[in-house]
């Protein structure tokens, strides 16, 4: 009956004390790490988690801004596939104008003596494989000719119009692949910093800022807002410059929305963007192009106006305003807002106007 005897228990050591210590070491290591699903490490601290949002924010801002070039790209393509939709349905209505003329002939013709075969030809359903024939021009009348000359060149144009809708197409398509792998980009990163900050108590997050604010926002806040006397203490260089940060000193407090332009949310290019085109001023919608959108400045030339952009993939813009400040829109979890300049990579300036 030995097989029903109960087990002895065996104390922890040699190997098996070495693997209960590994399993631990192990699962602690695991615990430290920001995703890890463990309980024995420390919690990270409020700085720690400031620096992986302040990060994440970053990499969707790179994110926000490729996905806002693909919707540009999107929507041109969008408009000039419609263009090439409508200018093929006018071909369409010349060529049925065409063939109508081309009616009108065998009908008098049939009045003359009997319809000739080859307008027969050229009205049924599909003319086109008679069109390729040579010996139509040289046994139609001369209005014939001219009639079937001009569905010759519309049939030509309407397939060069179908061709180059299918190129459209496909382009469009393309873009809107690209957005949606964009989109889910920057809700990833989002989603992330979001669950980041939601392991810090509320106290914690008001220590990072308003909403659960990153350091790289916080230190853009009251502090910045006192450091400008009043908006125009220094001179824009032109009217519109200055009509421009007006606009955007009207926009503080308007909340971030990645893809937005205004009037009520913006993204930081959206930001800038709706500012000139108050004015009248069209940029374009991204950071890397912006920067390409007027004359650049250096740092220590900067004037109230100008765009300023941050990182090295030139992620980043802001509307200075003077006084080493500018007024951007800087993440989902801060508002538009007054910020130093050097709170960020500083990568280039531009003066538009």
């Amino acid at each position: 009956m030995a097989a029903h005897r109960k087990p002895r228990q065996r104390s922890l050591g040699g190997g098996t004390a070495r693997t209960a210590a590994t399993i631990a070491l192990a699962g602690a290591a695991t615990a430290t790490g920001f995703d890890g699903t463990g309980h024995a490490g420390p919690q990270p601290t409020p700085e720690q988690v400031r620096a992986e949002v302040d990060k994440l924010y970053q990499e969707a801002e790179v994110a926000t801004e490729k996905y806002n070039g693909a919707k540009e790209k999107a929507d041109a393509a969008g408009k000039r596939l419609n263009t090439l939709r409508d200018e093929a349905a006018r071909e369409q209505e010349r060529l049925n104008s065409a063939r109508d003329a081309l009616g009108s002939i065998a009908r008098a013709q049939y009045r003359d003596g009997g319809i000739d075969p080859t307008v027969h030809l050229v009205l049924s359903g599909d003319p086109q494989h008679y069109l390729e024939g040579a010996e139509f021009a040289e046994r139609a009348g001369a209005r014939q000719t001219a009639a079937l000359a001009r569905v010759r060149q519309q049939l030509r144009e309407i397939e060069q119009l179908r061709g180059a809708a299918r190129v459209e197409l496909s382009s469009l398509r393309s873009r809107q692949a690209e957005l949606r792998r964009q989109q889910t980009t920057i809700n990833g990163k989002l989603g992330e910093a979001r669950r980041l900050l939601s392991r810090l108590s509320p106290e914690q997050r008001a220590a990072l800022g308003q909403g659960g604010d990153t350091g790289r926002v916080s230190r853009s806040g009251a502090g910045a807002r006192g450091a400008l006397a009043t908006p125009g203490s220094v001179a824009a260089p032109t009217s519109r410059a200055a009509a421009a940060v007006a606009y955007a000193y009207q926009k503080l407090g308007s909340p971030y929305v990645w893809g937005a332009t205004g009037p009520d949310a913006f993204d930081c290019s959206g930001l800038v963007q709706a500012a000139y085109r108050s004015v009248g001023i069209s940029l374009p919608r991204t950071t890397y192009a912006q920067i390409d959108a007027g004359r650049r400045v250096a740092r220590s030339e900067l004037l109230p106006g100008d765009l300023v952009f941050f990182y090295s993939g030139i992620s980043h813009v802001g509307l200075y305003v003077g006084n080493g400040l500018m007024i951007h829109a800087p993440n989902p979890s801060a508002p538009v807002r007054l910020a130093p300049i050097d709170e960020m990579p500083f990568a280039g300036a531009t003066r538009v106007v």
